[in-house]
């Protein structure tokens, strides 16, 4: 893989930490701010939003722009927004600096699939939406329990200083690697983008990344809880398995993009397939304390198994008009999922049947995208069949 994949992983890896340290801040930042700890929550549903506002409007607004370009314009909205979020006096400041940075979180990824995709060969175009990606998974496996530390021990304004400074480093490597070669050509009028939006296989593969991602976040956003009060952790003990669930994404998304690279029909079938049956079988995993370890690694790798093939099938799909919209909407797809996990976890532990039974009502989320992914995938081979 050619070194400028990797300055794209550099800068996923900063937006990965940005997006998710918030977790473990909230009760520093509702101490020093003011405010509940669930209106702190607040601050990553707000940046969800504004990754979701954000991907379509500066995908548009930037389409003529040579992609490295847009690249480094990204970035440094990414920086300033974590040099505001760190200066921040109060809790609504706060939230403007954190969607602001999230305006670029959208577009940053799909564009960098375009990039990633356009530098590697044919056969390795998946594994290279994986390498790009890997920064994100390293995000949470080092990252976000880093960024915790810092939090802890020198104020939560810290891990935004030093996700800033990331971002400094992230914008200097885009910089010296990414060819500018890659994006001469003229993008397709704007009315075709917005053409592919309305093909039914692209809507469901944008439907499908959401209720993939669903599930995820839906235990995810409350592993705290399930690890302490179903396993019988204690909070100390959070931090140590959250990066075994990040060696999990590690994996995961690798082997994802390897599997989605040789055959993507049976990679995006089998990886829903898999995050169905580990949320399924982590209902009854997370009251063991061994048994929840084990859970949360095969978790994360499940999880991130699902990432190329989704992000691949959306490009797939779009074609070549369409590609740079859809990719972005197909990132923010991933974070209304976010978004749409938590509000359902929150929603089983306040008005259903507890926290227990979080991971098996989550389970079916990802369940309805498999149905959905075997009727798209069946749709289109008859297609191919009558042509």
């Amino acid at each position: 893989m050619p070194l400028a994949l990797y300055a794209l992983t550099v800068g996923a890896f900063g937006i990965g930490v940005t997006e998710f340290a918030i977790m473990g801040l909230l009760l520093q930042v509702s101490a020093d701010l003011g405010v509940s700890v669930p209106t702190a929550g607040l601050l990553m549903t707000g940046y969800a939003l504004g990754v979701f506002v954000g991907a379509p409007i500066l995908t548009i607004a930037t389409r003529r722009l040579p992609r490295k370009t847009t690249l480094l314009a990204l970035m440094a909205i990414f920086t300033v927004g974590n040099v505001a979020a760190a200066l921040a006096p109060t809790y609504c400041l706060l939230m403007a600096a954190r969607i602001v940075t999230a305006l670029a979180h959208g577009t940053f990824f799909g564009v960098g699939s375009l990039v990633a995709v356009s530098l590697a060969p044919p056969q390795r175009k998946a594994a290279a939406i994986a390498v790009m990606f890997t920064g994100l998974t390293l995000a949470t496996l080092l990252g976000v329990p880093f960024g915790s530390w810092l939090g802890l021990a020198f104020g939560w304004r810290s891990t935004f200083w030093a996700v800033a400074a990331v971002g400094v480093v992230a914008f200097t490597v885009l910089a010296l690697l990414v060819p500018r070669a890659e994006d001469l050509a003229e993008p397709p009028p704007l009315r075709e983008e917005f053409a592919v939006l309305a093909r039914p296989q692209v809507q469901v593969g944008l439907l499908m990344t959401v209720l993939g991602f669903g599930g995820v976040f839906a235990v995810f956003t409350y592993i705290q809880p399930i690890l302490t009060e179903l396993a019988g952790y204690s909070k100390a003990a959070v931090s140590p398995i959250l990066l075994v669930f990040g060696a999990g994404l590690v994996g995961g998304n690798l082997a994802g993009g390897r599997w989605a690279d040789k055959a993507l029909g049976p990679a995006l079938l089998g990886s829903l397939t898999l995050l169905s049956l580990v949320l399924a079988a982590a209902g009854l995993a997370f009251h063991d304390r061994i048994g929840a370890v084990i859970a949360a690694f095969l978790l994360g790798a499940a999880a991130f198994a699902t990432v190329a093939p989704l992000q691949m099938r959306v490009l797939q799909q779009a074609g070549g008009a369409g590609q740079g919209l859809a990719s972005s909407l197909n990132i923010a797809a991933f974070n209304l999922g976010n978004a749409f996990g938590a509000w359902l976890g929150g929603a089983v532990i306040a008005h259903g049947p507890g926290l227990s039974a979080v991971p098996l009502i989550a389970a079916g989320v990802p369940l309805s995208a498999l149905a959905l992914a075997a009727l798209s995938l069946s749709i289109e081979r008859r297609r191919l069949k009558a042509a």
